[in-house]
């Protein structure tokens, strides 16, 4: 039984929320390959479930809302009771608009705009991209304690970044909405509150940008495959000894 308790803490654990699709999906491959046990949270167990079977015996497809409390705290009981540590959250789950079909970079700005922006819209993009980071965090917190090297990863977007869109030169000004680009601002704001919070924990906990990649976040006109689009998020979810409070692109640091 104590070699199995053993075996079992060796075996490296991840979740990643938002994994049945897009970026999230494509982190929940890399980190399967690279021999993770990973947890797929969706919020549909069916498309969850079909997302795991095609990564592999590594993916468990796991319901998770991560605006509905007690899925959080299903979700959080169960990998507790199947591995009872978690070494590595990916908060991956995110929404550009509050509609069911998919928006243009431009319809979505066209409601987004500080002038004429609906606060039904903000409050129900932000109770996503912002409050559900924080509370699958604060829920996956007791597991990632248990782990020798914990990691939160909160994958967020260039357009987060002030210094960067208040630069008169910089071309997604045009872009910077209340709805979606604000709340990613937010979650850059609660990654160094969670930073500064867990850095004498030693766990790290660091932003990253998957760049503008094709996903249903704006309507499949990215420029990057999620491919590439994946490639800065999982570099940063698998190094276990990298640093903390960092905000990440494909172009290396950017500014808060």
């Amino acid at each position: 039984m104590e070699n199995q308790t053993a075996s079992s803490n060796k075996q490296l654990i991840a979740l990643v929320t938002g994994a049945n699709q897009g970026v999230g999906n494509e982190i929940a491959k890399a980190l399967a390959a690279n021999n993770y046990i990973v947890y797929v949270g969706s919020r549909k167990l069916e498309n969850g479930e079909k997302a795991a079977a095609e990564i592999g015996e590594n993916a468990k497809a796991i319901q998770l809302d991560v605006t509905q409390q007690h899925t959080i705290d299903a979700a959080v009981k169960q990998i507790e009771a199947e591995y009872g540590k978690l070494d590595l959250l990916v908060n991956n789950a995110g929404i550009s608009h509050a509609g069911t079909s998919p928006k243009s970079p431009e319809e979505l700005m066209s409601t987004g705009r500080a002038v004429n922006v609906s606060l039904d819209e903000v409050r129900t993009v932000w109770e996503t991209n912002v409050f559900g980071v924080i509370a699958v965090t604060q829920a996956a917190l007791p597991l990632l304690r248990k782990s020798e090297a914990a990691r939160i990863v909160n994958v967020s977007s260039g357009l987060g970044s002030l210094t960067w869109i208040t630069d008169p030169t910089c071309w997604a000004r045009e872009h910077f909405g209340i709805v979606y680009a604000a709340s990613k601002t937010a979650l850059n704001a609660v990654t160094v509150a969670f930073a500064l919070e867990l850095e004498k924990e030693n766990i790290k906990v660091n932003a990253t940008s998957p760049g503008y990649t094709a996903t249903a976040l704006n309507n499949f006109q990215g420029t990057d495959s999620l491919e590439v689009g994946s490639r800065e998020p999982v570099r940063v979810a698998l190094e276990t000894d990298g640093p903390t409070g960092t905000f990440t692109g494909p172009e290396g640091q950017l500014p808060w």
